[in-house]
């Protein structure tokens, strides 16, 4: 039997549309702050709160756009997204002052929030159902090329060019999203698959209750992985291995880009379990060999190890939360997967914070590693038990 198609035209652009959102995001990431510091003289405080309050904004984007998706349309959303993210990517030309740089930003978070949660939505739709793990596995790959390809031009850009011409490239790339979106087609729901009209105020309709458990295990492993994200250039600086950080993002991508695509379809035929309980082994395994990094073959590996186990994680965890939802409300489920992921990601590195002058760097990370050790009996009561009991029945009922 011929397996469904997953690369369709359609997967492929809203990949693409994702790319390009991701990589925006990331390029800023990494010069935002410095260009608060030399434009407006900010604090460093500002500056971080610069950095920060983009995530908020995508946090609030994610959780109303969730409720309102389907009913406003998958493609629709889309495009109202992506118009709005170009239009406050014009905003960063305007200087006047940090209290603008703020609103910009969060505006400006709030519309990638809008736009992601309706790449994600879309090609969970496209992705043939037996093949649900691998094709979010190759989606998220889209994101995982941003995260390396875009600090690389973000801090290349920042040492050889004028902030403008960063702003630039940024409303190019978000132009670029908006006109391949045109060519996605995007089926409509069945109205018997369209989420009924809910009144009054209730939870279920800005979170997906059924996707809740996995993404609170997201929520920890991403809180966990922001230690990384945020620390790791400080962390080299107190161990001499600047230059070598710079490529630490590149060998975690590589990790991610060489297993996901057997990691999804292990996914598919074995089970999330199969794919989630050695990535928590294999992820707190770089966090202590990064704790204990004293030269550059060292700091790589662990690079690696935390891209084999979080980077997969990250879409094993999406792919269950998908799964576990009915075709009318994959909006809200993947608005809450990226809830709980931005929320680990956003407010990690904050919380840390307060951590880290007591502990320093290497034992953070230790500190982090046990933490993650302990996430896998967090995720064997709140998803593991259940997914061992479905697969079984699963297994019982074909050999019948």
């Amino acid at each position: 039997m011929n397996k469904p198609k997953l690369w369709t035209k359609d997967f492929v652009i809203v990949s693409s549309v994702n790319f390009f959102l991701t990589l925006v995001f990331y390029l800023l990431m990494v010069t935002i702050a410095v260009y608060a510091v030399e434009k407006f003289d900010a604090s460093t405080s500002q500056a971080g709160l610069v950095t920060g309050i983009f995530i908020i904004g995508t946090l609030i984007g994610r959780l109303f756009i969730g409720r309102f998706i389907d009913s406003i349309g998958r493609k629709r959303t889309l495009f109202i997204g992506l118009i709005f993210f170009i239009l406050t990517t014009l905003l960063y030309f305007v200087n006047l002052g940090i209290p603008f740089l703020l609103i910009t930003r969060f505006i400006h978070g709030l519309a990638l929030g809008i736009a992601s949660t309706a790449t994600g939505t879309i090609v969970a739709q496209t992705i043939p159902s037996t093949r649900k793990g691998e094709g979010i596995g190759y989606y998220s790959m889209s994101a995982t090329l941003a995260t390396a390809i875009g600090p690389f031009i973000g801090l290349y850009m920042s040492q050889h060019t004028s902030f403008q011409m960063i702003f630039s490239v940024c409303l190019a790339l978000g132009v670029i999203g908006l006109i391949t979106a045109f060519f996605v087609y995007v089926p409509t729901l069945p109205v018997s698959t369209k989420t009924p009209e809910i009144k009054g105020f209730k939870l279920s309709q800005f979170v997906e209750p059924k996707a809740l458990p996995i993404a609170f295990i997201t929520l920890v492993v991403a809180f966990c992985y922001s230690s990384v994200l945020s620390y790791i250039n400080f962390y080299a600086i107190e161990i001499d291995l600047v230059d070598t950080a710079s490529f630490f993002f590149i060998v975690y991508a590589v990790a991610v880009l060489v297993s996901r695509p057997f990691t999804g379809r292990l996914m598919d035929t074995k089970g999330a379990n199969f794919i989630m309980y050695p990535a928590f082994i294999i992820f707190a395994a770089g966090m202590l060999l990064l704790s204990l990094a004293s030269n550059s073959i060292i700091l790589l590996l662990s690079g690696i190890l935390i891209g084999f186990g979080f980077g997969n994680m990250q879409s094993s965890t999406q792919a269950i939360a998908v799964k576990l939802t009915p075709p009318h409300r994959m909006g809200l489920a993947t608005s809450t997967f990226f809830i709980f992921l931005d929320g680990g990601l956003g407010f990690g590195p904050y919380l840390l914070g307060f951590i880290i002058p007591l502990t320093g760097y290497s034992t953070l990370y230790v500190i982090m590693g046990v933490v993650i050790l302990a996430t896998i009996v967090l995720y064997y009561f709140m998803h593991g038990k259940k997914e061992s009991s479905a697969r079984a029945s699963m297994e019982v009922s074909t050999s019948i």
